[in-house]
């Protein structure tokens, strides 16, 4: 069996988690490969909006097995208030979500030096989320991080004041206060015991288990192609692989086990923080998307920026992924323009056209050249299938099918479940 992989084809925010929950019944296990707390994954079903930032989206699915790789960063404090606040839910957490023993620690001043370092940065801040992320990669890379597997040793504390000790000959050098450190530790260590109860595990042989007799495998990545600290759009990056590479490196699966690959894209684009973004819109058309869509970060509350859909980044992320079919999601956000713009190539300062994210984009401004087509102008309330679909709607998801030259098998017109349409 091979594993199949979800991953974001923009700046993030696609609304990967509520297609990983639709399509969870078809699956065994799903597991995310990637990122930390700063993801927010927001599911809606039976009437009330779920947001998830570190435990897989299958979550909800009581005969699904859910895995959080070695690729992922975890927040002990982040991941005991999840399960409380899921605890409603009876899900049986002891029985159905396992832990990497390799995924690595965020402990309190990560985030400390999170802050610090955007603060140093000045009008150049990144637009971190502040969640620590960044400098706990940052030290995994350096060798010194702490890993979930270490909070069994007996010396678990020696080498978490060691790792400290580190960050605060940083800090000093910021001239960060360190007030709140106190309090912070006292709450981490109350969420480490918490962690001690939950199932650890050598996710990697659990994976390829799970391969070997004959289970479905989902991988969910989080946050988007685009945001890839490789081929996003650097330095304005999150500090993972969020591309189907990732998922190999970040659950231990090699990549001749992968399956299908499946690319999730708005109708339009969104994106949280600094950096490029060619087709952002600064007009009324910008705040009514925003305002349509609701375009507000599930994890931060940030204002999200908008602007038309933009085939030469999508393209992009779909080579780099080996994408095999594609999800558009939030068309009815749509719902409410007349004409709807679609940007096909970018002009450079010096007046060549192009169709491809070239290096020299992160530091260019472009303009990007737009085809524009007639939008559908109605409500999509009530519609439960593509053949449903305004012609409008319809010929906007041919257009893309065809420049994309991969099939779109899904169309979201809605946040609940039951609001995806199949084709």
């Amino acid at each position: 069996m091979k594993m199949d992989v979800l991953l974001g084809l923009q700046w993030g925010d696609e609304g990967k988690g509520k297609v990983v929950d639709v399509l969870a019944p078809q699956y065994n296990v799903v597991a995310r490969f990637q990122g930390g707390p700063n993801a927010g994954h927001t599911l809606e079903f039976d009437g009330i909006k779920h947001v998830l930032h570190q435990i897989p989206s299958g979550i909800f699915r009581s005969n699904l097995t859910n895995i959080i790789g070695n690729g992922v960063v975890l927040d002990p404090v982040v991941l005991r208030k999840e399960i409380e606040g899921l605890k409603k839910f009876n899900i049986a957490f002891n029985e159905n979500l396992f832990i990497s023993k390799k995924a690595t620690i965020i402990i309190p001043t990560h985030k400390l030096l999170d802050a610090a370092y955007e603060k140093s940065k000045g009008d150049k801040k990144i637009g971190s989320t502040l969640k620590g992320i960044g400098p706990t990669y940052q030290d995994k890379i350096g060798r010194v991080a702490l890993r979930v597997g270490d909070i069994l040793a007996n010396d678990f504390e020696a080498k978490y004041n060691a790792l400290v000790e580190r960050h605060k000959t940083t800090l000093s050098f910021y001239d960060f206060p360190l007030e709140e450190l106190p309090e912070l530790e006292k709450v981490f260590f109350d969420a480490i015991e918490f962690f001690k109860t939950l199932n650890l595990i050598d996710s990697e042989y659990q994976v390829n288990d799970h391969l070997t007799n004959g289970d479905k495998v989902l991988a969910e990545g989080a946050q988007g192609s685009l945001l890839d600290i490789d081929f996003g759009s650097y330095p304005f990056v999150t500090s993972s692989s969020t591309m189907t590479a990732g998922a190999c490196t970040g659950l231990g699966v090699a990549p001749s086990k992968i399956g299908e690959v499946y690319g999730i894209f708005k109708a339009y684009c969104t994106r949280v923080g600094s950096g490029p973004f060619p087709t952002e819109l600064f007009d009324k058309d910008g705040e009514d998307m925003r305002k349509e869509g609701n375009e507000f970060g599930s994890t931060t509350g940030r204002p999200r920026r908008c602007g038309w859909i933009d085939l030469p980044a999508l393209r992009y992320s779909i080579m780099i992924n080996g994408v095999t079919q594609l999800f558009m999601m939030k068309g009815d956000v749509l719902n409410i323009f007349e004409k709807i713009k679609i940007c096909t190539h970018y002009e450079l300062p010096d007046g060549t056209r192009v169709d491809r994210l070239t290096y020299e984009l992160n530091d260019q401004d472009v303009k990007p050249i737009y085809k524009t087509v007639d939008g559908w102008n109605k409500s999509l309330s009530g519609v439960t299938t593509y053949d449903d679909f305004p012609q409008e709607l319809k010929d906007y998801v041919s257009i893309l099918e065809e420049e994309l030259q991969v099939p779109i098998k899904m169309v979201s017109i809605g946040p609940d479940r039951i609001q995806t349409i199949l084709r």
